[in-house]
């Protein structure tokens, strides 16, 4: 049979046509993605959500600042992570006094929302966390521990644990976050050496991403020069998986957080 050759106007239709479909692919495309909302109905209300939040920490308020309650079901979720972790913590200990490979026992705590709590801060604000901001509120207030975390802290040091800190804030929040976690009685020192802030102008020669340093590139690098000082840590403590992930300690315990999202 011999080939018949498409006329010029049957090329030029099939090449309008392709064009034409692959616009409504890509439209089509867009729409049938599965995270995009189709409807409102999908999306949270905002004001409900807040309502929620406030009601998970048991809100209570003292002239205009906001405070969680002890018995909230913030709370109640956190005792039963803590009684978990000083379980496990004990038995490393009575196990491995001296940690791993004769190295000394630590735990690594995140300082926002595991150490203490921004949950005022974040309604002053409307969950719209500025830099400026902050420093403005950490110039003038403390916040408050994370319910039961001062406690297990203070009986880690009291068992020969180490506490370091690690934490997203900048270098120059060093001294307001000093003065901080030790008014609200944290017992272990929160000294140069074992408190890790982030310095972008200036970072430590251990984190090979230096001030490109994702946060789980940060933690983890950090908790790694930990480890290279003779420390095993028998605990890491979070409120964000980005804390937790990356290894580099024997055990890891996210805290819950609903208040905001740092990947």
């Amino acid at each position: 049979m011999p080939l018949v050759r498409p006329s010029r106007r049957s090329l030029a239709l099939a090449a309008a046509a392709a064009t034409l479909g692959a616009a409504f692919y890509g439209v089509g495309a867009a729409t049938a993605d599965p995270s995009v909302p189709r409807s409102d109905k999908e999306i949270p209300n905002l004001t409900n959500v807040v309502n929620d939040i406030k009601a998970y920490y048991g809100d209570t308020t003292v002239g205009s600042e906001h405070y969680a309650s002890a018995d909230s079901n913030y709370a109640r979720q956190l005792a039963g992570i803590e009684a978990k972790a000083k379980s496990d913590l004990a038995h490393a200990l009575k196990h491995g006094k001296d940690g791993k490979d004769g190295k000394k026992p630590a735990i690594v705590l995140d300082v926002d929302d595991t150490s203490v709590l921004t949950y005022n801060y974040e309604l002053e604000v409307g969950f719209a966390y500025s830099p400026a901001s902050n420093q403005a509120y950490l110039d003038t207030k403390d916040m408050p521990p994370v319910f039961g975390m001062d406690t297990l802290a203070n009986w880690a040091a009291d068992q020969g644990v180490t506490v370091f800190w690690i934490t997203g804030r900048p270098e120059a929040q060093r001294a307001d976050t000093v003065r901080n976690l030790t008014a609200v009685g944290y017992t272990a020192a929160p000294d140069t050496a074992h408190l890790y802030l982030k310095n972008a102008a200036n970072p430590p020669a251990y984190l090979a991403c230096g001030a490109t340093c994702t946060t789980i590139d940060y933690k983890s690098g950090t908790r790694a020069h930990i480890e290279s000082l003779g420390y095993d840590i028998i605990g890491n403590f979070g409120d964000q998986y980005s804390d937790l992930s990356g290894g580099h300690a024997d055990k890891s315990y996210k805290l819950p957080n609903p208040m905001y999202y740092l990947p």
